[in-house]
């Protein structure tokens, strides 16, 4: 592993709104990155999530290509992807399970797949709460987001970004083990996030990379240690390109280090309807484009 990255601290529960907003501003501005605590999410509500996710990936492997995945929501088999498409290495070195909206429009025409109850009875409940609870987490985020590019605290919410949103929740397991190659096998080859943010919680195995500088050759990668309790958060392209890049959605990858890795990641959100699109570049076209 590389050196570690020392990012920015985020206190979630700070009264200070506009000095919370300044210091997400500068994190964004130099790292995109930044940790998120006092969120408000309780350690055992994440202890569960984790329990449960594990619970999942054990099960044998024809119950959970029972769920494959369809309309971006289920299951997805290791070295199924590559997000790194010019790698001529197999596929990265992951497995996953998407879920997302409970409700609204969204739900009904993408519904979610569930494991079976009487494999796992409280695995839906546990994650349709963790949904819930994260949700709100990123609604506070992106108000304090707004604020630090000098917009109103509900501007996201007031120009229906916010409606109905898109958010997915990624479960995802790394193997210690990796196929045996003539190339570098990565847990998720580098990559930056197409949403608008993601926050990200990890069981403590180290593994996380970022590239600062990506139009620099050869990248240089920092490894981004987890803090217990706490979001690792990433601004994601949408809201670069929203910013005309004054935020940076910064190159990322996860590296196998011999030790099983698991992780949940929200994608919030990753997806507006043309109309929402057209409310929000309308209202940052003056100040960003």
């Amino acid at each position: 592993m590389g050196t570690s990255l020392l990012l920015p601290i985020i206190d979630l529960s700070s009264p200070e709104k506009i000095s919370t907003a300044q210091l997400i501003r500068q994190a964004c501005l130099e790292h995109g990155f930044f940790y998120v605590k006092n969120h408000g999410i309780s350690e055992e509500l994440v202890e569960r999530v984790f329990k449960e996710s594990k619970g999942f990936f054990n099960l044998p492997l024809e119950e959970k290509m029972a769920l494959l995945r369809r309309d971006l929501l289920g299951y997805t088999p290791l070295y199924a992807e590559k997000l790194d498409s010019s790698l001529s290495s197999i596929g990265d070195s992951k497995e996953s399970f998407y879920f997302g909206s409970l409700e609204g429009v969204l739900a009904q025409h993408y519904p979610n797949q569930w494991p079976s109850e009487g494999l796992l009875p409280s695995w839906r409940q546990t994650m349709e709460c963790y949904y819930k609870n994260v949700l709100s987490v990123g609604g506070k985020l992106l108000g304090l987001i707004a604020l630090a590019l000098d917009l109103d605290e509900d501007f996201f919410e007031k120009v229906g970004a916010l409606n109905d949103p898109a958010a997915v929740v990624r479960l995802l397991r790394y193997p210690g083990e990796v196929i045996s190659s003539d190339v570098e096998t990565y847990g998720a080859s580098a990559h930056s996030d197409y949403g608008m943010v993601t926050l990200l919680l990890t069981d403590g195995v180290p593994g996380l990379q970022v590239c600062r500088d990506k139009s620099k050759q050869p990248h240089i990668w920092e490894d981004v240690p987890a803090i217990k309790g706490a979001f690792i958060v990433n601004i994601g392209d949408m809201m670069e390109r929203w910013t005309n890049g004054l935020f940076r959605s910064t190159l990322h990858r996860v590296m196998p280090v011999g030790k099983e890795r698991y992780s949940v990641a929200l994608s919030f959100p990753f997806f507006l309807i043309p109309i929402q699109i057209a409310n929000v570049l309308g209202k940052l076209k003056e100040k960003f484009l």
